[in-house]
Order: structure tokens, then C-alpha cells, then sequence
């Protein structure tokens, strides 16, 4: 990457300005087009300029510093936003990255580590920096209480996109009790941590010795088999897998853990779709309702969010009108319970593949009509996968 990088730089109460200026001229490929600091009025003109990337310089990351960040992440959603700050990264990374920042850096800072960080933060934002590769959308399964189905929806969601000749990635973020390999019958061979621990690049080739192949075709990246694992797996990581993962595949489907977590949210903010879980139940619809609110505030789309309600024909004094009045909207797609899917599980052959007439999978084929561009096929079903209990036995060693 040899074009000329142009940022802007802002400051934030006593940040180290001398240290970034000096960072900054002895990169002659970075062009600095405007400074700006705490004491200037004005944001909104500030960030309203073209530029590549933004700089936000900070002493620490503090609440005048949350609030410049935010303003320039919802002003240009689309340039990638870099802090440096003088406090621990240990300690302002989290916090940096829910408030949207793409990377962060610490005091001292080099010219050299400046640019490698720009680049890969815009090599990200391109689609994981492959010259002439296509980006791939990305679905987030959310459910913001566990039970409601995430794991049933994003496997059987992949398998109907896979049946139609699309290659798809499957990615278990449920970093602490994942269950997506046990429900496609996969043995955990190699998963997200040893993908980790394995370190930078994270190409196409290592991706692709980290993926395990399903029956039907779906690739997953499965979730690590024991939950102190899940120290590993750092939000930089994961934005780092999904940038390559979309230049290697269709579409890339993303099941996570219950609630608002760093990853869950690193995952949102680069989705291009999310579908909501939730059941005929007050409990999960209180959730649902709020699941709703924080997307919205996290000024997510609102028809970019497709509602799926699970075991929609529960009878629990609980109508379709009485979900649509609680939670603002009515669901868009409404899965009917079936006794064959707990056995659809255990063999690890989601239903829309073993009982393809049956009403759940035909819900879950209508959800994939969001997805997909070409229609549903017809094809022979898949052979049930020998390995799907077993898998369990294996996993928790």
C-alpha cells in the first residue's frame, strides 16, 4: 500500500501533541489536512472534511475523549477512527473499542508503527487489504438472553445458504459455551483459540487449516472447547479474522453469546445485517425490546434488523399482536416448534436440511431469502452426520 495516507488529528485534553506531530512528519506518506483540539469550536466542520482516517490523540481515555470519538465515528461511519493515548492499552482498549475506535495505540509512538497501524485499519475497512476482492456481508445472530435459539437459527440459516451454492463461513463467537460445532456434528479439531494462539497474518491459508468443513458445505471457525480459553480472543483478533473471512467466502455468519459483550458489539459494527431471537415468553421479550433500543442507539439500521421469533406457536397466552404491540414491530419471520429438531441436533443435520417440507425449515428458508440472491433449490437431503453427540464427548477435555 503506497498511496499517500490523509488524516485529520484531533486532541483531547493533555494529550502529547509533540510526540504524534513528530510520528506524523517523519511518515512523508502521511498527510496531516487538519489539527484540531478540546479548545476549538466546531466539531462537526472539523470532521466534516475528507480525509482518509482520523487520529484522536488522548492522555487518557476519559469521558471529553468518548465524546470526540463518537462524533467522529457517526459523522463519517465509513473512515476508520485511530486513538492514541498515554495510558495502558490494557486498560483503554475496551473502552476505546465500544466507543467505536477501529485500533489504538500507546505513547511512544514511531512513524513506522503510525503506519503500519492506518494501513491495517484501512486494509480492514477495504476487506482485509486483498487488491481487487469483493467484501462479503456479514449477519449478526443476536439474542439478548441465552435460550432463545441463536445457535439453532445460525446453523440451520448457513446450511439453507450453503444449499443454494454459496460458499459460507460460520463463526462461533460464543467464546465461553459455544455449541455450534456439537450442532453440525463437528468433532472440535481446530478451533477460534488455536486460530489465536497460531498469531498474525491471519490469510487465507491459515484461515482455511482453522476451519472445519460440515457436510453441507458451511465452513465454521468453532468456538474454543473450554471457557478460560476465551481470555485469547481479543476484539482486535476478531476484527482481523472477519476482514479476511469476507474476502473468502459469500456471506459470513456470526452466532454470539448472550447480551452486549466487546466482541458482540465489535461484531455490529461491522455487520451488514443482524437477525434478533427471541420467544413467546415476558422474559425474552423484555429483552428482545431492549435488544431493539441498543441497536438503535448504536445508530444500527432498522431495516437492516430481521426478527425472528422462536417456537412462535407456543401457546403460553402470549398472540403474534401482543409481541408486535411490546416490541414495537411485528416479527418478520415466525418458526414454528418441531419435536424433530432436538433430534436434528444430535445428529448434527440442521432441520432444513433432514426434514426440508417440515414448517421450521421452511421459516428458515424464508430467512435466507433475505440473504440470498438466488432462489431455494431442490436438491437430494443431506445424510445425517454420525458424529453429533460424540462430538460432545470429545469437547470438554
Amino acid at each position: 500500500m503506497n498511496e499517500t495516507i490523509r488524516a485529520l488529528v484531533a486532541f483531547s485534553g493533555n494529550s502529547d501533541r509533540s510526540a504524534v506531530q513528530a510520528a506524523l512528519s517523519g511518515e512523508p506518506s502521511l498527510e496531516v489536512i487538519g489539527y484540531s483540539d478540546e479548545q476549538d469550536e466546531g466539531w462537526q466542520t472539523f470532521f466534516d472534511q475528507k480525509s482518509d482516517v482520523v487520529i484522536l490523540a488522548c492522555d487518557e481515555f476519559d469521558a471529553r475523549t468518548t465524546q470526540i470519538l463518537d462524533r467522529a465515528v457517526k459523522q463519517r461511519p465509513e473512515r476508520p477512527v485511530v486513538v492514541a493515548t498515554r495510558g495502558s492499552q490494557n486498560g483503554s482498549l475496551r473502552q476505546a473499542f465500544e466507543s467505536g475506535a477501529d485500533d489504538v495505540l500507546t505513547y511512544p509512538l514511531t512513524s513506522e508503527q503510525l503506519r503500519f497501524t492506518l494501513e491495517k485499519v484501512l486494509a480492514r475497512r477495504k476487506g482485509g487489504g486483498h487488491a481487487g476482492a469483493s467484501v462479503a456481508p456479514l449477519i449478526c445472530v443476536l439474542g439478548p438472553k441465552g435460550g432463545t435459539g441463536k445457535t439453532l437459527v445460525s446453523t440451520n440459516l448457513a446450511v439453507a445458504l450453503a444449499r443454494r451454492d454459496l460458499r459460507v463461513v460460520l463463526v462461533d463467537l460464543d467464546l465461553q459455551f459455544g455449541d455450534v460445532g456439537l450442532a453440525l456434528g463437528l468433532a472440535p479439531e481446530r478451533t477460534i483459540y488455536e486460530l489465536a494462539k497460531a498469531g498474525p497474518p491471519y490469510d487465507h491459508d491459515k484461515l482455511d487449516r482453522h476451519l472445519m468443513l460440515h457436510s453441507s458445505g458451511v465452513r465454521v471457525l468453532v468456538g474454543p472447547t473450554r471457557p478460560d480459553h476465551a481470555s485469547a480472543i481479543s476484539v482486535d483478533f476478531i476484527r482481523d479474522v472477519y476482514a479476511s473471512l469476507r474476502t473468502m467466502c459469500d456471506i459470513v455468519i456470526v452466532d454470539t453469546p448472550p447480551g452486549f459483550t466487546p466482541e458482540v458489539i465489535a461484531t455490529i459494527d461491522v455487520s451488514t445485517s443482524t437477525s434478533l431471537v427471541g420467544m413467546l415468553d415476558s422474559l425474552s421479550l423484555k429483552n428482545t425490546k431492549l435488544g431493539l433500543e441498543t441497536l438503535d442507539l448504536m445508530g444500527y439500521p432498522p431495516e437492516n434488523v430481521a426478527l425472528i421469533l422462536n417456537r412462535a406457536d407456543s401457546r403460553v397466552g402470549i398472540t403474534h399482536d401482543d409481541v408486535a404491540a411490546i416490541i414495537g414491530r411485528p416479527p418478520d419471520v415466525l418458526i414454528p416448534s418441531d419435536r424433530e429438531i432436538p433430534r436434528s441436533v444430535n445428529e448434527g443435520t440442521p432441520i432444513v436440511a433432514s426434514r426440508q417440507s417440515s414448517g421450521a425449515a421452511k421459516a428458515f428458508r424464508s430467512l435466507a431469502d433475505r440473504y440470498a440472491k438466488t432462489p431455494a433449490p431442490k436438491p437430494e437431503p443431506l445424510q445425517s452426520a454420525p458424529t453429533g453427540v460424540r462430538a460432545l464427548i470429545g469437547r470438554r477435555r
